[in-house]
């Protein structure tokens, strides 16, 4: 039911006020938007380790309660707002496609094959790994113009 109002309230707006108010339409990071949910800690586990990155910083591009998390305007990590945990990317389609055989997570949806989908259910360890992974591979990626710009990082 509450997806349903968000999908009403998002078209609304849209309508209302066009494309320029629906950017500004998003979800307090702090809360799950499926409270039903067991694992309903999966996105504050991932925002409060996504936070403690220099530079890293959330955005909602999509709307609807995403939290993508970008460092120097690209994108690390993504949690979506139906589906439930992480998307990160990896190095290469072979490292994901490794790790998922190996039953570490999955394939990411709507992401390129380097990306995967870590689960709820993960263990800390190995999502905090993933996550620093991922954050030190777009950084590495950023122009050094970019990289200077942003907080060092060990």
């Amino acid at each position: 039911m509450q997806q349903v109002m968000l999908l009403w309230l998002f078209i609304r707006r849209h309508l209302a006020f066009g494309r320029a108010a629906v950017q500004h339409f998003q979800l307090p990071l702090d809360r799950p938007v499926r409270p039903d949910h067991p694992a309903t800690m999966s996105r504050a586990r991932v925002n409060t380790i996504c936070a403690a990155f220099p530079g890293a910083e959330v955005s909602d591009p999509w709307g609807g309660g995403h939290d993508a998390w970008k460092v120097g305007g690209k994108m690390f990590a993504s949690v979506g707002a139906i589906q439930t945990g992480v998307s990160v990317k990896t190095d290469s389609v072979e490292t994901a496609q490794m790790l998922i055989d190996a039953g570490v997570g999955t394939k990411a949806p709507y992401f390129h094959r380097s990306w995967m989908h870590l689960p709820d259910d993960c263990a800390e360890d190995e999502l905090r790994h993933r996550l620093d992974s991922s954050y030190r591979l777009i950084r590495k990626s950023l122009t050094k113009r970019v990289q200077d710009s942003l907080p060092p990082f060990p």
